[in-house]
């Protein structure tokens, strides 16, 4: 049963991402069962489940990547699998768990990648295109690093770029998968930092994370996940408890204000 259920249940009507319904399955196993859940502007959301729970299975569902046996995706109305994939890409920015890159490039280049879905061409970046790209820099502290190569980055460096990319889509809406991962605490903190001020600004945020000290930091809700299905939505207040960490985890674990802390196994 799902517990803390949000007030922003999936409906035609509703704005932003919305999700309803959503089975997602390969060949005869079954992924993600049942999954409902909606996203708004001003909202950054975290998440949150085990390996192997779905949560990059539901996301790509949810952005239009794969196409359910039973169930809708839509943003503002119109169902994500069905949208064009420029359309789709003005609506939602959507940062992979694997961002390999074919070749190395110079930073300003790859952050201008976000663009194409608005028909920018790389290299002859004009009005707003420059504008958009040149303010992702600066929100994510690159300017100093726009002429460098990609190659030459460390991996903190490198998800800031990522993430400059995403943000010059200008997108109202940011789906990212684990946008953290294998950064040191600093680089992690400046991540969601970035993420934060996105959705300050506006935008609306859904990110995989694995770190409930962040989830419990920086997210307005939490969307508990295991086993293929969504378990419980809602505020880290209502949600994130020791049993919860018990339940979705096997772990246990203690809880005092934001702090978060597993001491092992059950």
């Amino acid at each position: 049963m799902i517990e803390a259920r949000s007030t922003t249940m999936a409906n035609p009507d509703a704005s932003g991402l919305a999700v309803s319904g959503l089975r997602l399955t390969v060949g005869d196993a079954t992924l993600v069962e049942a999954a409902s859940f909606c996203l708004r502007a001003g909202e950054l959301v975290a998440l949150l489940g085990p390996n192997g729970a779905g949560k990059t299975t539901l996301l790509r569902g949810a952005v239009g990547l794969v196409r359910p046996a039973a169930g809708w995706a839509q943003v503002e109305g119109d169902d994500t699998v069905a949208m064009a994939p420029r359309r789709r890409a003005r609506q939602l920015a959507y940062l992979p768990q694997n961002r390999p890159l074919a070749w190395p490039s110079p930073v300003r280049d790859v952050v201008a990648l976000g663009r194409f879905a608005h028909g920018a061409a790389l290299g002859r970046l004009r009005g707003a295109d420059r504008t958009a790209v040149e303010r992702a820099l600066a929100a994510c502290d690159l300017q100093q690093l726009a002429g460098r190569s990609t190659a030459t980055l460390s991996g903190g460096e490198l998800a800031r770029v990522h993430c400059a990319r995403a943000f010059a889509a200008e997108a109202p809406l940011l789906i990212a998968d684990e946008p953290v991962a294998e950064l040191d605490p600093y680089h992690q903190f400046r991540v969601m930092d970035l993420i934060r001020a996105f959705v300050a600004e506006g935008g609306g945020a859904l990110v995989v994370l694995h770190d409930l000290a962040l989830a419990n930091r920086y997210a307005s809700r939490l969307i508990w996940m295991k086993g293929g299905r969504i378990l419980a939505d809602g505020t880290p207040a209502a949600t994130l408890t020791t049993q919860r960490l018990a339940d979705i985890y096997g772990v246990r674990g203690r809880i005092d204000g934001t702090r978060v802390e597993i001491e092992g196994p059950l």
